[in-house]
């Protein structure tokens, strides 16, 4: 059936949400829609995916990778364009080029221990920001309210229990609010609704929901992946509350990533990999599964 790799392979669960954030971006919320820098962003993450794919292969087995393989891929590289998409905003064309190319490019140069380090849309936004000046992170776009809340919430568990990371939400998302509802409520006496608005903007929970989840940048063991939520839940807390960085959450994830290696060998467990499984003799599906470590 046509539809069965949709339904076993969560990325494409992923790929269909990303697409109504980005609508009800533009229908309900009245973003200019720039369809060109959209484009962008999907064609250079799609065309270095395949490039990078035929190089390594060429380099490591000395032939061309399967069209099964080259295929594979691409969802991956979709979910880092919308990502840019979503939340990476520029007047050039060229600076989109540059972002999507880092994206895709830094998850096979940047690795240790067969795994990319960094969340290629994360660092895809934070050096297009860094070294272009022409490139910003626009996190008041998505505003605050009970719709984007109610939405990103249940698709985001959705995905986030599909590829066995929904402890790294929580714990972001708990630490984040538990300091924040700390010093709002319990130590300035705020009304509760300074909390709620605080902790229910688009940025932050699709942040929560669909970039710290990443399942190939995480820690593979689910006590490390816990304690790395809840340490950039907190220096993300802090630089947003005290420094006023209303995009912290995506700069501290980015310097917060090359402590994964280290949590990875310090706790243990098999390494999450999209592999590929039988579901028939005609039909091959993608289903995420953890990898024993050998």
């Amino acid at each position: 059936m046509f539809f069965t790799p949709l339904f076993k392979d969560a990325r494409y669960f992923q790929i269909i949400f990303q697409c109504i954030f980005l609508l009800y971006g533009i229908f309900s919320l009245g973003w200019n829609a720039d369809w060109a820098l959209y484009a962008t962003y999907l064609a250079v993450s799609i065309a270095t995916q395949i490039i990078a794919e035929i190089i390594l292969s060429r380099i490591k087995n000395k032939t061309y990778p399967t069209l099964t393989k080259i295929k594979n891929g691409i969802p991956s590289a979709v979910i880092s364009s919308m990502g840019l998409c979503l939340l990476l905003k520029t007047n050039n064309l060229s600076v989109a080029a540059l972002a999507a190319l880092i994206s895709i490019t830094s998850k096979y140069i940047i690795r240790i221990n067969g795994k990319h380090i960094f969340n290629p849309s994360a660092l895809g936004i934070v050096m297009a920001v860094v070294f272009t000046g022409n490139a910003w992170i626009s996190p008041g776009q998505w505003g605050s309210g009970a719709v984007i809340l109610f939405a990103v919430l249940c698709l985001g568990f959705i995905i986030t229990t599909r590829v066995q990371k929904l402890d790294t939400s929580l714990a972001f998302l708990l630490t984040f609010g538990g300091l924040l509802f700390i010093r709002q409520i319990i130590y300035l006496g705020w009304p509760i609704d300074f909390f709620v608005q605080s902790i229910s903007t688009g940025s932050l929970l699709l942040f929560s929901f669909f970039m710290i989840t990443d399942p190939k940048t995480t820690p593979n063991h689910a006590t490390a992946r816990i304690i790395w939520s809840m340490l950039v839940a907190a220096v993300a807390f802090y630089l947003v509350t005290f420094k006023f960085i209303s995009t912290a959450p995506i700069w501290v994830l980015v310097c917060m990533q090359p402590l994964v290696p280290l949590l990875d060998k310090v706790f243990k467990a098999g390494q999450f990999s999209w592999k590929k499984i039988n579901a028939s003799d005609t039909e091959k599906i993608y289903s995420a599964v953890i990898v024993p470590k050998q």
